[in-house]
């Protein structure tokens, strides 16, 4: 799990930290485009309706996720609306269906990555492709199995260059070129071209691949959850909107520039050959390596993260999820870098072979999402009038359906079938697992789901972190900027409403035990509770007492004790802050139940105040 304190600061740093997949699609989805179209003999026509229809879809699957954004803040996206409103099973199917989409966003990665090098390097055969894929994925492997910030040191900064590449080839194009969109003309749906035309849309439909992350991105973000939304939906044009001038400006260039019949370099690197200067293409081909490492990390990190969350709910056994020294669950990647390997030592490291199976379950999700969506609204459509906002939804959540349908018929039998297979398996391993271990409890529920949906852990520049690259995905305990008491304690916990309610501070009256006190307004305002303090009888008491309720004008009750431990009794609490050199300390966390919050007020003050970067429970 990624532990950075800094939050994302606006919808540019979030596109940075998210857009990693869904960046590198036009990298790779041309090939197997242009393929099929030359294969069999297609005019521009249904190349461009192809396209067309992908910024269609891209469109309407957007504004329904700006409902999902609005709705769900937690981070969970469209995986906690799903649980909503479908029930458990949408849960499995998802959890499923994720788990095979991050081991083919790898191999899907690191064939493009490997076909890029073969486009520079001249005579690579398939034995040698092969090693290499093998190669990158171990080093991927140890990489992440070694925590986040090493990772993010090695592959954040691949986004924000990839996203420049981008531009820079539209500029390229429209210098060069001028404008010339793809045409769109009753032609390709015509009886003998509609199948063409919808097997270039299925293709390209790759490009969206990613999408969620953007909702999981909400709670990365500071403010309430309508501000937090919008910005996340900010983070989704930036990104959604290079890639598609990418498709509209850049494609119609590499329809007619690039030989989609060259087996020795990709049409991508072709178009890059013919349009930029020899220094830059190149550059843009290491770029292009480095990003689909990132987003093959990203991969592994994301596999890290609903392992853990799985564990915690249940779903997979405990060791599955055990965490390593570096605080990230290793068997999972490990497990999973044996699958991709033998997948590439059986099916080969060419990205088409994979593109089949990498489309369909994006989009079953996608419709999952759609359904749950309209659901919501059609539940709220008493209470909230959208009758525009519903129509768009069920719009949207039928295009999303349509096109897994068109996606398992055209591609059934280059993989899709498995699927089939697949799904129930992973399905009822979850189910056999969940029964055998039992529901977890309340809380433990909850923090496996809050562990299980910070998928926004992805490898890419965010806010930074002290590497330089930034991994968003802390939980939000602190501490971070200075609230106003000096304690610095920013970030409101999300294991629910219902804790703490109160908090209590146990002082005696010393200068190092106002160090709670200080710690004890911090939190009372940031987790927006009641506060009360237990103050040890001495000389004086009366006046230290007026001067608590003029300091702190948070606290609510203030009692007088014989011995620290006696205010447990008195006034109680959810939490209880004490400095840790307080007469009685020791007996307080041995006798009670209540969790205690411990502060050095003998320590340096940039070390006095505590970071809570973990809740054990």
């Amino acid at each position: 799990m990624s532990h950075v304190s800094h939050r994302l600061k606006g919808p540019l740093q979030g596109a940075l930290a998210g857009g990693g997949d869904p960046a590198t699609s036009p990298l790779y989805v041309f090939g197997p485009f242009l393929r099929l179209l030359v294969g069999a003999g297609a005019s521009m026509a249904c190349f461009g309706a192809s396209i067309w229809m992908v910024v269609a879809t891209v469109a309407v699957v957007s504004v329904m996720y700006r409902n999902v954004m609005l709705w769900v803040s937690d981070g969970s996206g469209g995986s906690g609306l799903c649980e909503e409103e479908l029930g458990s099973w949408a849960v499995k199917v998802n959890a499923a269906i994720t788990v095979i989409e991050y081991t083919l966003t790898w191999l899907v990665s690191i064939a493009a990555l490997v076909t890029f090098i073969a486009d520079r390097a001249d005579g690579l055969g398939r034995w040698e492709r092969t090693g290499f894929a093998i190669v990158f994925s171990i080093g991927i492997a140890i990489v992440v199995n070694r925590g986040p910030r090493l990772a993010a040191m090695v592959f954040g900064p691949a986004t924000a260059a990839v996203m420049v590449l981008l531009w820079i080839l539209v500029g390229a194009v429209l210098f060069e070129r001028g404008i010339q969109l793809p045409s769109l003309s009753r032609e390709a749906f015509a009886l003998e071209n509609l199948n063409l035309t919808l097997s270039g849309y299925v293709r390209l439909l790759a490009l969206m691949t990613g999408i969620e992350v953007f909702a999981n991105l909400v709670a990365a973000y500071d403010g309430p959850p309508a501000k937090r939304a919008r910005q996340a939906f900010g983070s989704l044009a930036i990104v959604m909107v290079t890639t598609l001038v990418t498709m509209v400006v850049v494609g119609p260039a590499i329809y007619d520039l690039a030989d989609p019949l060259r087996n020795d370099v990709s049409v991508f690197t072709q178009t890059m050959d013919l349009l930029l200067p020899a220094p830059l293409a190149y550059a843009g081909t290491i770029i292009s390596i480095v990003v689909l490492l990132s987003a093959a990390a990203a991969s592994a990190q994301g596999l890290q993260n609903l392992a853990l969350g799985l564990r915690h709910r249940h779903y997979v056994p405990a060791v599955f999820g055990q965490r390593n020294r570096f605080d990230v669950a290793d068997r999972p990647v490990v497990f999973q870098t044996v699958v991709v390997a033998g997948c590439f030592v059986v099916f080969g490291t060419h990205e088409e072979t994979y593109l089949a199976l990498y489309a369909a379950g994006v989009f079953v999700l996608l419709g999952l999402t759609g359904w749950a969506s309209v659901k919501r609204l059609w539940t709220r459509r008493r209470q909230e009038p959208r009758t525009l906002t519903l129509l768009g939804t069920i719009v949207a959540a039928a295009v999303t359906s349509v096109a897994a349908a068109l996606i398992f018929v055209e591609r059934f039998f280059d993989g899709a079938w498995m699927y089939g297979f697949l799904v129930p398996v992973l399905a009822w391993t979850f189910s056999r697992y969940r029964a055998r271990l039992g529901a977890p409890s309340a809380i433990s529920e909850r923090l496996g789901r809050l562990v299980a949906d910070r998928k926004f852990v992805t490898v890419g520049p965010g806010p930074d972190n002290g590497t330089g690259a930034g991994l968003a995905g802390k939980p939000t305990l602190g501490p971070g900027p200075d609230n106003g008491t000096g304690a610095g304690l920013a970030g409101k916990p999300t294991l629910g409403p219902s804790w703490p309610q109160s908090i209590l501070a146990v002082v005696d009256g010393s200068v190092a035990t106002e160090t709670a006190l200080v710690a004890h307004a911090a939190l009372c305002r940031e987790l927006e509770c009641r506060g009360a303090v237990a103050c040890v009888r001495a000389d004086g008491v009366a006046d230290y007492i007026a001067s608590i309720k003029q300091a702190f004008p948070h606290v609510e009750t203030v009692a007088v004790i014989e011995r620290a431990t006696d205010g447990l009794a008195s006034e109680g609490g959810d939490l209880i802050v004490i400095d840790r050199g307080l007469d009685g300390a020791r007996e307080i966390c041995r006798t009670t139940r209540v969790p205690v919050l411990a502060v050095a007020g003998d320590a340096p003050a940039s070390r006095r105040y505590p970071r809570l970067d973990r809740i054990i429970v």
